[in-house]
């Protein structure tokens, strides 16, 4: 994608994001409609449906060659990842959204041919925009983030991760698992995977590792990750389909390796 495209579509998905968010802070306070999709706990809402609806209007009518890939069904199906397509989570972290009207955000990744250009990460209520270009840096609204640390010994890292996969599971081995959470600095588990790519981004948290994630929770998050020098792969390393579900495993390269070696076991 040319620079000058990059920007025209960058300005324009960032001014939509922030009159998104404005819709959802004005009506944070109305009742809410609540549905579940997949299990009792994979919330769905009304305003998660608008908000996608708002989105998926406006790009059909701007950018009619582009296609759409997001979760609540106002989208493509999509069989591959050739031309320009908009990734898009209305509202990730739609638990925290329900219970606590706070710790969510809007995701937007904007790819073309399987290449990130654009990553939007909205922390609606704290008006935080987290935001990345490829080839020029990721910002926390203003203020440009810096590369990731050099050097990061696993002992001082802060760690990304639901405490479920420590127990019994079918995706992880829980043992190694625990003992990573005895390595490390600290763990930390905030309910919304794209918040949490941006914190890895920011230099907040040195890794996020989780087992289940659709393409829209990690798109935005994952240009901004590169855009800081940052990796994210798959939970063994390989690389993310950006179509399909993935385990993922985004951090400090320094640390990969030996996550990946000494305590990423998939069962």
């Amino acid at each position: 994608m040319k620079r000058e495209e990059r920007q025209q579509l960058f300005d324009t998905a960032k001014q939509w994001v922030l009159e998104a968010g404005e819709n959802i802070r004005t009506a944070i306070d109305e009742p809410l409609r609540i549905d579940t999709k997949s299990n009792a706990n994979d919330l769905v809402t009304h305003m998660d449906q608008q908000t996608e609806k708002f989105f998926t209007e406006k790009i059909r009518r701007e950018f009619p060659d582009h296609s759409i890939l997001s979760e609540e069904g106002y989208g493509d199906n999509l069989d591959s990842d050739k031309g320009v397509i908009w990734i898009i989570d209305p509202i990730d972290g739609t638990m925290n959204f329900v219970h606590q009207k706070r710790n969510f955000a809007i995701s937007i990744g904007i790819y073309q041919d399987g290449v990130g250009e654009i990553g939007l990460i909205y922390n609606v209520m704290d008006d935080v925009l987290y935001a990345a270009r490829r080839g020029e840096g990721a910002y926390r609204n203003e203020k440009k983030l810096p590369q990731l640390k050099q050097e990061l010994p696993l002992e001082e890292a802060i760690l990304i991760l639901n405490n479920f996969w420590t127990c019994p599971n079918h995706k992880i081995e829980e043992t190694k698992m625990q003992s990573l959470v005895r390595k490390v600095r600290g763990t930390r588990s905030y309910g919304s995977a794209a918040l949490e790519l941006a914190y890895v981004a920011e230099g907040i948290a040195d890794c996020y590792l989780t087992m289940k994630l659709a393409p829209w929770d990690i798109a935005g998050g994952m240009v901004l990750v590169n855009e800081v020098g940052g990796l994210t792969t798959k939970a063994d390393g390989s690389p993310i389909n950006i179509l399909e579900q993935n385990t993922l495993l985004s951090c400090n390269g320094d640390i990969q390796e030996e996550l990946v070696g000494e305590y990423i076991e998939l069962k």
